[in-house]
């Protein structure tokens, strides 16, 4: 039987959706709710370890790992990077400004020539199709952190969806995560017209 604080926040989640109209919220699902203990109270979340405030939107590190705080703090390491329009680092923007350079491989002295190829994408209901730069990919990460396991390397194979990226799967391991928030940034995506369509502003 449901419970009733769930049932309350199912509602909400629906009143949402019908409210906006925006399916991208229509994934959601109400948090698990603890255990409840002997006493009959939820079970209490272990306290977390002790360490100086970080920005939610930086915090990464694995707070039980007992030397995460020899690790230079996000905010120091990423003072003066580019950003995007939602406050976060344009990694994309970094490299090509020369303020980063990434290592090929770790250890070695192995280069590899960028991919200069777009992958159109033209299954996108009533959205701008999608254009997706290898060129911006390659210059940083080598064709096997995303092939075969991501996405297999025969046009027309992956059949992603949004809901797919914003639960981590295909574009959605990096996008939403390290690289830039995809369900606020949609055009830099979604940068083809389609036939007789404009772009939006």
């Amino acid at each position: 039987m449901m419970r009733a604080d769930n049932r309350l926040s199912m509602a909400l989640v629906l009143g949402i959706v019908l409210f906006t109209g925006d399916p991208a919220v229509a994934f959601l699902r109400p948090a698990k709710i603890p255990e409840a203990t002997d006493e009959g109270q939820p079970a209490a979340a272990p306290a977390p370890a002790p360490g100086p405030a970080v920005d939610p939107r930086f915090d990464s590190y694995d707070r039980a790992n007992p030397d995460h705080t020899s690790l230079q703090q996000p905010e120091e390491a990423l003072r003066g990077f580019p950003l995007d329009q939602n406050g976060m680092v344009d990694w994309a923007r970094a490299l090509r400004d020369g303020i980063i350079s990434p290592r090929e491989v770790l250890q070695g002295d192995e280069t590899y020539l960028p991919l200069d190829l777009d992958v159109i994408m033209r299954n996108t209901k009533g959205m701008p199709y999608v254009r997706f730069p290898h060129k911006t990919h390659t210059e940083w990460l080598a064709c096997s952190n995303c092939h075969p396991a991501i996405f297999a390397q025969k046009a027309g194979t992956a059949k992603i969806r949004m809901e797919n990226i914003f639960r981590g799967e295909f574009c959605g391991k990096c996008h939403d995560r390290v690289a830039f928030i995809t369900h606020r940034a949609c055009f830099r995506c979604h940068s083809v017209p389609q036939p007789g369509q404009a772009m939006p502003n």
